[in-house]
């Protein structure tokens, strides 16, 4: 378990730290609804509210129930990642990145929702018209352990398929 908590801590602590601090900036230093170009064409910093799930599905929802839907869904799956987390063997380092930046990207949104009863998303990416949903540092550490994961998978699957072969 030490290698994994030498994994998860730092994580966590920096993780939750940059995501807290840049959303704070963003509150406070750029109004509701506003946006700076960074990169013409591609990249913007807007200050949105997102009340729904990713890409703002369920946002139409009564505040009071999808508060408690969002809090109560991200504690599941907070809860199911921990366990497996928990679960993975102590060289299983790869792997234990992956959940801990999940882990710390769903409580940066849980604490957002807990204070605020929504999320704070700033960062936007476009091609011409075309945008993709604004996100944020959380929501950009779930992405990211959830691509290691996936590498994990895909390189485990491939160093057992050539020492197995069929």
């Amino acid at each position: 378990m030490g290698r994994k908590l030498g994994i998860l801590i730092p994580v966590l602590l920096f993780g939750l730290a940059l995501d807290l601090a840049s959303k704070l900036a963003v509150l406070h230093y750029l109004p509701l609804g506003a946006q700076i170009p960074i990169v013409p064409g591609f990249f913007n910093l807007v200050h949105v509210h997102n009340k729904g799930a990713a890409f703002g599905l369920l946002a139409t929802w009564s505040p009071l129930f999808s508060r408690l839907f969002f809090i109560g869904t991200t504690l599941l799956v907070l809860g199911v990642v921990t366990y497996l987390w928990w679960r993975l063997p102590a060289d299983s380092r790869r792997a234990a990145l992956g959940y801990s930046l999940i882990i710390t990207g769903a409580l940066g949104n849980l604490l957002d929702r807990l204070r605020l009863g929504e999320v704070v998303d700033f960062l936007d990416v476009y091609w011409g018209t075309y945008h993709w949903p604004a996100f944020n540092v959380a929501d950009s550490l779930v992405c990211l352990g959830a691509g290691i994961l996936v590498w994990v998978i895909l390189t485990e699957e491939a160093r057992v398929d050539v020492s197995n072969p069929v």
